[in-house]
């Protein structure tokens, strides 16, 4: 999706994917000690709030300023504790070995640099560093609680397992689930979820 796309989508008052965090993030984030948190393809911010509440350092990315405006408007008084840059993913500025986790929450990234993009994000890890992944996998596509239109956008175990093949896995499954996250992911959806450290 270009920018443009997801400027338009964030342009209104009202926060497209609600302003809670997303349920899987929140419960696997909330295990682990606080840090240095990447959140890629961020949107308005629902997860880096709250992650902030919980004390994490949290760095968050998007490439739509709207999302960003949304983000800031949604922290508040924490705004400024919240480092969040306009970038496409396939350009991150960020320093190996300086994260102690990275969620990507449908963070679908293009079949021509998908690979690419999980391989930097594992450099970008400190070592023992956690990455927690939900995503839409295949069955998803043709449900109306969201996702990708293009059927090569969707996240399989084997293909997750490829990209982050040095990583330890402690989970990665498909999951029927009930979204309820603002307008846009509402109702069933066929999800994968992923937690793997780096050692």
């Amino acid at each position: 999706m270009t920018k443009e796309f997801w400027n338009d989508r964030y342009a209104g008052s009202e926060f497209v994917y609600g302003i809670l965090p997303n349920q899987y993030f929140s419960e696997e984030i909330s295990k682990l000690n606080p840090g240095k948190l990447l959140l890629p393809c961020e949107g308005e911010g629902r997860n880096a709030v709250f992650a902030v509440s919980k004390g994490w350092d949290v760095t968050a990315f998007d490439q739509s300023e709207k999302a960003k405006e949304k983000c800031l408007q949604l922290a508040g008084e924490k705004a400024s504790q919240i480092k969040y840059s306009i970038l496409k993913a396939e350009t991150l500025p960020y320093q190996n070995h300086t994260f102690d986790c990275i969620a990507l929450i449908f963070s679908h990234f293009p079949t021509g640099s998908r690979k690419q993009i999980h391989q930097q994000l594992i450099k970008m890890l400190k070592p023992n560093g956690r990455i927690i992944l939900e995503a839409f996998q295949p069955k998803q596509l043709g449900l109306p609680s969201g996702g990708p239109k293009e059927a090569d956008m969707f996240y399989s175990i084997k293909l997750l397992k490829d990209d982050f093949s040095e990583l330890k896995f402690h989970s990665i499954n498909y999951e029927t689930i009930h979204l309820a996250e603002g307008p846009f992911h509402q109702g069933k959806a066929e999800v994968i979820r992923m937690v793997a450290d780096k050692v």
